[in-house]
């Protein structure tokens, strides 16, 4: 399940923790190992503001079900809190106009470069309107 990595990397992005371990790999350990490196860091200002956007929007969501996830009763009822969270949080990655794949590729790319890391981290802190 990639999907979830949008959520480790938007909780990077929001709480400034570049060296959180990947928790979207233990999702999908048994999927595409090495083929998630990021591609070269090319990406423009647009598509990097689509992504520091989207970070925001599901720091927001994460921080709601992080309160479920902590007063769930089960196993059983955490993953279904795990499950619309993630739905959730793809749903705010697709309506900034990304992908999720280009979403984990952008995530991927600023845990490698701490320079991309600090002009994401800047659109993060522009006041969105």
């Amino acid at each position: 399940m990639q999907r979830i990595t949008a959520f480790l990397a938007a909780a990077m992005m929001t709480t400034g923790l570049a060296s959180v371990p990947a928790m979207a790999q233990d999702q999908n350990a048994a999927g595409s190992g090495s083929q998630t490196q990021a591609p070269a860091q090319n990406f423009s200002d647009d598509q990097l503001q689509q992504f520091a956007d989207a970070s925001q929007n599901i720091a927001m969501i994460s921080q709601d079900y992080t309160e479920q996830l902590q007063n769930a009763s089960d196993e059983s009822e955490q993953q279904e809190i795990r499950q619309q969270a993630n739905d959730e949080m793809v749903q705010a990655v697709q309506d900034s106009g990304m992908s999720v794949e280009q979403f984990n590729s952008i995530g991927q790319a600023i845990q490698q470069d701490p320079q991309l890391m600090q002009r994401v981290k800047g659109m993060v802190q522009q006041p969105q309107q």
